[in-house]
């Protein structure tokens, strides 16, 4: 890693008991297999909360990935620099409300970092379980290799 390589932190977020839900752990699992840049960290963040706070004051750049029900087909993955919490799309569980708002003190406190998101379309009303949809599965790998892309050509 060059000295002025930004440390970039890859974040999934997610229940991953919950389907769909976990997308976003599904798509950091597999970031995580490729062969990345020294200067990248990826994290289960699961569900969320203050365990959270350390690596992402660390960060200069943070890529999340979270599901959305945006109302867009399951499966749709939109990518967006978010600046505040009002700027992201709604997400499905309680763990949205704390990342925003450590993004947004962050923000307020300790200058700014640069957050990209990967948001993955889910139907918010599918069965309990622990694998992805068809739609979900395709949308996980096509992320991960937008994500690889994306950390490759900023290393």
């Amino acid at each position: 890693m060059s000295n002025n390589a930004r440390k970039t932190l890859v974040l999934g977020l997610g229940n991953v008991i919950m389907g769909d839900e976990g997308v976003g752990v599904h798509v950091v699992r597999a970031v995580e297999k490729l062969p990345l840049p020294a200067n990248v960290e990826c994290l289960d963040g699961g569900t969320g909360g203050f365990v959270l706070l350390e690596p992402l004051q660390a960060a200069e750049q943070i890529i999340l990935i979270d599901a959305t029900d945006d109302g867009c087909p399951p499966g749709t993955v939109t990518r967006t620099t978010p600046r505040f919490s009002k700027d992201y799309p709604p997400t499905l569980t309680a763990h949205d409300i704390g990342v925003k708002d450590l993004l947004d003190a962050f923000y307020m406190h300790s200058g700014e970092r640069e957050v990209v998101l990967y948001a993955i379309s889910i139907d918010p009303k599918q069965p309990i379980s622990m694998d992805l949809s068809p739609a979900c599965a395709s949308a996980r790998d096509e992320a991960a290799r937008q994500i690889a892309a994306e950390l490759t050509v900023a290393a």
